[in-house]
C-alpha cells in the first residue's frame, strides 16, 4: 500500500465543522464545506439582509469578478471561458442545447453515461432523427477507444461521455477520447462531476470542448452551483439555446450581439451567495493543491477497497482499471438501503447508487441498487477503520 501523501489533516478538519460528529463518506454526493465557503455565503446573505441584493452585491464586485478566474485556474481554463450555472445539468443542458443536430446525425456516448445526460440525448433522438449510439466497453469495462475510433464517419457530430461515473470507481480514457475528437475535428463534451475537486483537471490535456461540473460534490461548494466550460475555439461558433439580457444586448433595433465570452451562458438574475461560496472553494482547493488532494483520495479510496475485499459477505462492484475514490459494493443478504440506514445510526454516511441513475451500465452489469462510499482527503484512517468495522459487524 502506498504512503499517505502530504496533507495537513488537523487543518482541514479543524476547517471542516462537519468532521465532528459525521463520519462523513458521501464526498460523491455532497461533501462536507470547509469554514471558508460556509462563511463567504453566509456573509453574503447577511449583507443582502442588512442593505438589500443590489447593493450587496456591487459591494462585492470585485470578489464576483474573481470568481470565474479562480474556477478556471482549477481546471487549466481562461476565466473568459468559465460560465458559473445553478448546477451541473443546467451547465450539460446549456452546453448540449447550444449544439445544432439534423435527422441521420449520429452522437455517441458510454455505457456509463448518467441518466441526467443520456435522457436528453435520447429526447432529442425523439425530435429530431439523430442517432445517439453506445460506445463499448474493454474488457475491464472502460470505454474502448478502439472502438471509438473505428465508429468515426463524417456524421458522427458529438461525442459525449461522463469521465467517472457515478458510481464503480471507473475512470474512463477522457483524454484519449479528447485525441481521437479532436483528429476528426468532433465537438466533444465531458462530464466531470466527480473529477472536480478529486483529481486534476487541464482541459487542454484532456482535448474536450465542453465540460461541466457541479460544485456539491468533491470540490466541497455549496449545493445549486456548478460551472461549464467552453474552448474559445468552441465559443466563436456556439450560440446559447436561450439568451437574456446578460448573455447578449440589442445593439440596435431589431438586431442582439452575445457576449465575447463564455458567460453568455450565464443569466442576468443568479445567488451571489452561492456564487461567492463556488469561488472560495476553488481558492481553498489551490491553496491546498490538486497533486496533495489526489493522492490522498487515492491513498483512503485503496485503504477501503483493501479492507472491503477481505469482508466475506461484500462484494465490491467496481470497474476499469484506473479508478476513483468512488467505491460500491454490496452485502450479501441485505438491501443496500438498509446497509445506509444502519450506518447512519452510527453517524456514518454513505449513499445508495440505484440503476436508474446508470441505466446502461446497470444493465449491462445487472447491478442491484449499490452503496457508494466516496472519501476525500479530509478524511481521516481512523474514519476508514471505524467505517470497515462497522460493515464487519453488520
Amino acid at each position: 500500500m502506498t504512503k499517505a501523501p502530504s496533507i495537513d489533516l488537523d487543518r482541514v478538519r479543524a476547517d471542516t465543522p462537519g468532521v465532528t460528529h459525521r463520519t462523513h463518506l458521501n464526498n460523491a454526493g455532497a461533501a462536507l464545506m470547509p469554514q471558508p465557503v460556509i462563511d463567504a455565503v453566509v456573509a453574503h446573505i447577511n449583507r443582502e439582509g442588512a442593505i438589500g441584493g443590489y447593493e450587496a452585491a456591487a459591494e462585492a464586485a470585485d470578489r464576483l469578478g474573481r470568481v470565474h478566474d479562480s474556477v478556471g485556474r482549477l481546471v487549466g481554463a481562461d476565466a473568459g471561458e468559465i460560465a458559473i450555472t445553478e448546477n451541473a445539468t443546467v451547465a450539460w443542458q446549456r452546453a448540449f442545447q447550444s449544439l445544432e443536430f439534423i435527422a441521420g446525425d449520429r452522437i455517441l456516448t458510454t455505457t456509463a453515461e448518467f441518466a441526467g445526460n443520456y435522457i436528453p440525448l435520447l429526447q432529442l433522438a425523439r425530435r429530431t432523427g439523430v442517432s445517439v449510439e453506445v460506445i463499448p466497453d474493454d474488457a475491464s469495462g472502460a470505454l474502448d477507444t478502439a472502438a471509438l475510433e473505428s465508429m468515426i464517419d463524417e456524421r458522427v457530430k458529438l461525442i459525449a461521455i461522463t469521465w467517472l461515473p457515478t458510481n464503480g470507481g471507473l475512470v474512463n480514457p477522457a483524454a484519449e477520447v479528447g485525441r481521437i475528437a479532436n483528429a476528426h475535428a468532433i465537438p466533444y463534451l465531458l462530464d466531470a462531476c466527480q473529477a472536480v475537486g478529486q483529481m486534476r483537471v487541464d482541459v487542454n490535456a484532456l482535448g474536450c470542448d465542453m465540460l461541466t461540473a457541479t460544485g456539491r460534490k468533491f470540490l466541497r461548494a455549496p449545493r445549486g452551483t456548478g460551472f461549464l466550460y467552453v474552448r474559445r475555439a468552441m465559443l466563436e461558433r456556439t450560440e446559447p439555446a436561450l439568451l437574456d439580457l446578460f448573455g447578449a444586448v440589442v445593439d440596435r433595433p431589431g438586431h442582439y450581439a452575445m457576449r465575447a465570452d463564455a458567460r453568455r451562458f450565464e443569466t442576468w438574475e443568479t445567488n451571489y451567495a452561492t456564487r461567492l461560496g463556488i469561488g472560495a472553494a476553488a481558492d481553498y482547493l489551490l491553496d491546498i493543491g490538486i497533486d496533495a488532494i489526489e493522492a490522498r483520495c487515492g491513498f483512503l479510496a485503496e485503504l477501503l477497497r483493501v479492507g472491503l475485499s477481505a469482508l466475506a459477505d461484500v462484494t465490491l462492484r467496481d470497474a476499469g482499471t484506473v479508478r476513483s475514490a468512488i467505491i460500491s459494493f454490496t452485502v450479501a443478504g441485505m438491501e443496500a438501503a438498509d446497509v445506509m440506514q444502519r450506518l447512519a445510526a452510527q453517524a456514518i454516511n454513505v449513499s445508495v447508487s440505484p440503476p436508474v441513475s446508470t441505466p446502461l451500465d446497470a444493465v449491462a452489469r445487472r447491478l442491484p441498487p449499490v452503496l457508494r462510499v466516496s472519501p476525500h482527503y479530509y478524511n481521516s484512517e481512523e474514519d476508514i477503520r471505524r467505517f470497515l468495522t462497522v460493515i464487519a459487524t453488520l
